[in-house]
């Protein structure tokens, strides 16, 4: 990172909001602790303030949680939604912009493949319930592969499978970030650099994978 995006990021953090400043604090604490092991003092502490003054801005820690994990994942299911259940992509094309869709959306808030994985092992109830109200099946996507298939487009292959493997390739390396990092030694900007061209390299890699 260049010394001016440094300056940058302090002259950001130094003009946001009380509340603002709570949600940055808060993102990292869940983050790290999920749910059930952060408390409001750990993201009163990381925020700079005290405590009274967080719970005037949210008055539990379920609130303030809610806030975080549906800011960033409402926008990345909300946009597959409605890629999976177009009308007007056929399914290679579907494949290629849910991909893109999926990574750049983990590009602008690389916390939420993370973030989830913490929850659905630590609060699944959570989990399934937002899920249950945010999530459609994505009957047009399995009509659409059912196709491909019957017209000898693609290999035969369970819808579910190839969902999977469309979610998995373009979530994991955020989730393994420091992993690769280490490994590699790559930096934030190599890393980011890496996950712009991964959109182009895992719409190749599936579609390659299941057309005849």
């Amino acid at each position: 990172m260049t010394e001016s995006n440094k300056t940058a990021i302090i002259k950001d953090q130094i003009y946001l909001s009380t509340e603002e400043k709570i949600i940055v604090a808060a993102r990292k604490v869940f983050t790290k602790k999920g749910l059930s092991g952060a408390r409001m003092q750990d993201i009163a502490d990381e925020a700079g303030i005290n405590k009274a003054l967080l719970h005037y801005y949210f008055r539990s820690k379920d609130k303030l949680f809610e806030k975080i994990f549906e800011e960033g994942s409402k926008k990345m299911f909300m946009t597959v939604n409605a890629l999976v259940e177009s009308a007007d992509l056929n399914l290679f094309q579907k494949i290629e912009k849910i991909i893109e869709a999926h990574i750049q959306i983990e590009i602008e808030n690389p916390y939420i493949p993370a973030f989830i994985m913490n929850e659905a092992n630590q609060n699944p109830e959570f989990i399934k319930k937002f899920l249950q109200d945010t999530i459609k099946l994505p009957i047009k996507l399995v009509e659409q592969i059912q196709e491909g298939i019957n017209l000898g487009h693609i290999r035969p292959i369970n819808p579910v499978q190839l969902f999977m493997n469309i979610m998995s390739l373009s979530a994991f390396p955020f989730i393994a970030k420091p992993i690769f990092q280490t490994s590699f030694g790559i930096t934030d900007e190599q890393f980011f650099m890496l996950m712009e061209q991964r959109k182009k390299h895992v719409v190749e890699f599936i579609i390659n994978a299941i057309k005849l």
